[in-house]
């Protein structure tokens, strides 16, 4: 469903438009609620157009794109129909309350010149202090490193924390076991909702994946997945790329099994 392209009094209001995306998405308030963090009783007033539960306009226009980016619907377009509905933008603030307040503001205090010439007395006098002691032995350090080290070749990093662990590639994806079913997602364009459910129908994961976060699931049978923004999730299965899982911004329901790449 798209909100503002129909004439301005066939437009359904903002709470309507939310419901019927959702119903058309075919998910439930409570998971709506679970991928937006928005609570059930303000998910359900909202789209009753009841948004004195939302603790004023701010909250209301916040909560209004959090749920129109869960069900598919354009936020910006959503929350300017709300405010054509409900008296236009309200007008900034002022700047005068922040005048008045720089003029009470209490003067900053004087800086301390003597602690601060103190300090650099001791920076001064360690620093010679530091030249002195370490400074001889440079050249014999020099000299051992360059005996230890191997003409033309760099020396080997000893301290294994200073490497990086690399990222995960994707022949790991191909290596997955053929006696079980792998996915691997990647929201690649925008942020996805993403609820996975194994073959006995137990919810194993649910929550918001966002833009350039993986997420890798196994299950010895099947996997029932819901993707809440299917054409921007990079999706491997069973090690096999899933050329097409969905249109960007559309709420898909798949499900995969050991071995096949397709979905059930």
């Amino acid at each position: 469903m798209s909100i503002g392209n129909s004439p301005e009094e066939d437009r359904p209001p903002v709470g309507r438009a939310l419901q019927q995306a959702r119903i058309d998405a075919r998910l439930t308030v409570e998971e709506v609620s679970t991928a937006t963090r928005v609570r059930v009783p303000i998910v359900q007033a909202i789209e009753q157009d009841d948004y004195s539960r939302c603790g004023g306009d701010v909250y209301a226009r916040g909560h209004l794109r959090t749920l129109a980016r869960a069900v598919g619907l354009d936020g910006d377009a959503l929350v300017a129909q709300y405010d054509e509905e409900h008296g236009g933008r309200p007008e900034p603030t002022p700047p005068a309350t922040l005048f008045e307040a720089e003029r009470i503001r209490p003067e900053p205090r004087r800086p301390n010149w003597t602690a601060a010439m103190v300090a650099a007395i001791v920076a001064v006098v360690g620093f010679v202090g530091f030249t002195l002691v370490g400074g001889g032995g440079g050249e014999d350090s020099g000299k051992q490193a360059a005996e230890e080290a191997p003409s033309g070749k760099p020396s080997a990093d000893p301290s294994p924390s200073r490497k990086s662990d690399p990222k995960p590639s994707e022949s790991a994806i191909a290596g997955a076991p053929a006696d079980k079913v792998t996915v691997r997602m990647t929201a690649e364009k925008g942020n996805s909702w993403v609820s996975a459910k194994d073959h006995n129908g137990r919810l194993i994961h649910e929550g918001v994946l966002k833009e350039g976060q993986s997420k890798t699931l196994t299950d010895d049978k099947r996997l029932d997945l819901v993707l809440g923004n299917a054409g921007g999730v990079k999706l491997y299965v069973n090690g096999k790329q899933v050329e097409h899982a969905g249109e960007v911004g559309q709420v898909q329901r798949l499900s995969y099994t050991r071995g096949d790449p397709e979905a059930g």
